[in-house]
């Protein structure tokens, strides 16, 4: 098989991608794939480090608005459609497959305008405006969330197959699972909360753990908080202005960024985080209660309709960007991690919204594709 996955920009789009392009190798040994993406994303990084090719084209996210700087941006991203389509000629794809960004719109439609097999995937419970655009031209649309299927309109075929994730529920014995917890230093005898903002932290969560260090709240439960690199040293300093050394606080492991998450995630009591489409997949695969911090100012905010699927079963709690301080988030986190059977009950509540094998549904509409075309 031969395939040209697209997808540029954030991490939440390129590993999808990533995981389908790991998938169709693993299937089919002898399979050529190359990525398209632009010059500007992580795409830069991930992409060659996990050993694919990466060719970059003018792709840029258009705003009804009319200015100089607009009208720079879609004539760069004409000419982007211009420089996918000979990438696509040269190449000669089975199928074009896109998973994210601005860079599917140039992609799938020069797939399109040459009849080559398209098949977009969907992370979010909100379709883009890159997905409602193109669901004329795609022959099958994939989505994370079913709740995302009556959003998409105009596509011949919607199937939902949830979104491949590194991170999967692992039941380690009792033996191991104290040996993780020792490992950040923490007590196995008392709940332990995992906090984390991305894989660059998230300042207004950081804030709102600073507030609850600060007026000692969590006596009752530990925390572990990934900080994200870039701020961990002006945390660092605002605590040492408080007398608290960072590494000496009771009940808390702080770290910029956490290497072994798949560990922690499956061993603590609780998650509190963002919920972007992979977190979001990953707790429901986990069986794990959640607090979420939907990040504010996204497309369609998404991430406030990502964690109402797990709200809507009873398996997380909201509390918006603008409404979170140090006492919601504490008494929020007390009334799970200190009632097992409410803790118990949301955590089986996200399990029923887990969606195991997506890598395999995926590759079943691939192949469906790819035949349907020779």
């Amino acid at each position: 098989m031969k395939a040209i996955i697209a997808a540029a920009g954030t991490a939440g789009h390129i590993n999808p991608g990533l995981a389908i392009a790991n998938k169709i190798k693993k299937e089919q040994k002898d399979s050529e794939i190359i990525f398209i993406g632009t010059t500007r994303g992580l795409e830069n990084d991930l992409v060659p480090r996990a050993g694919y090719k990466l060719k970059t084209i003018d792709a840029y996210g258009l705003s009804k608005e009319i200015s100089i700087e607009n009208i720079k941006k879609m004539y760069k991203t004409l000419k982007g459609f211009g420089e996918a389509k000979k990438i696509i000629k040269e190449f000669k794809p089975d199928i074009v497959i896109g998973t994210g960004g601005y860079i599917c719109g140039a992609t799938i439609t020069a797939a399109h305008s040459l009849n080559i097999p398209t098949l977009l995937h969907e992370s979010n419970a909100f379709p883009g405006k890159a997905v409602k655009m193109l669901a004329k031209k795609t022959d099958t649309i994939l989505v994370s969330f079913k709740d995302a299927t009556p959003r998409i309109k105009n596509c011949k075929n919607v199937v939902f197959t949830g979104t491949p994730v590194k991170i999967k529920k692992q039941n380690y014995s009792e033996e191991a699972k104290n040996r993780i917890i020792y490992g950040v230093d923490l007590d196995i005898n008392k709940p332990i909360v995992l906090v984390f903002g991305g894989s660059q932290g998230a300042k207004k969560i950081n804030d709102t753990i600073i507030e609850i260090i600060k007026n000692r709240k969590n006596k009752d439960y530990q925390m572990i908080w990934a900080t994200g690199p870039k701020q961990f040293d002006a945390i660092k300093e605002e605590l040492e202005d408080l007398r608290l050394d960072i590494n000496n606080i009771p009940n808390m492991k702080i770290m910029p960024y956490i290497y072994n998450m798949e560990e922690l995630m499956n061993v603590v009591d609780c998650i509190v985080a963002r919920s972007g489409a992979m977190t979001i997949t990953e707790i429901s695969n986990l069986g794990k209660p959640s607090i979420l911090i939907p990040l504010p100012n996204v497309s369609h905010n998404h991430q406030l309709y990502n964690a109402k699927v797990l709200e809507n079963v009873g398996a997380a709690k909201i509390i918006l960007n603008d409404e979170i301080n140090g006492e919601k988030l504490n008494n929020a986190v007390e009334e799970i991690v200190l009632n097992k059977e409410k803790e118990k009950e949301m955590g089986e509540n996200a399990l029923k919204m887990s969606t195991a094998n997506a890598e395999e549904k995926i590759y079943k509409e691939i192949e469906k594709l790819v035949n349907r075309g020779k």
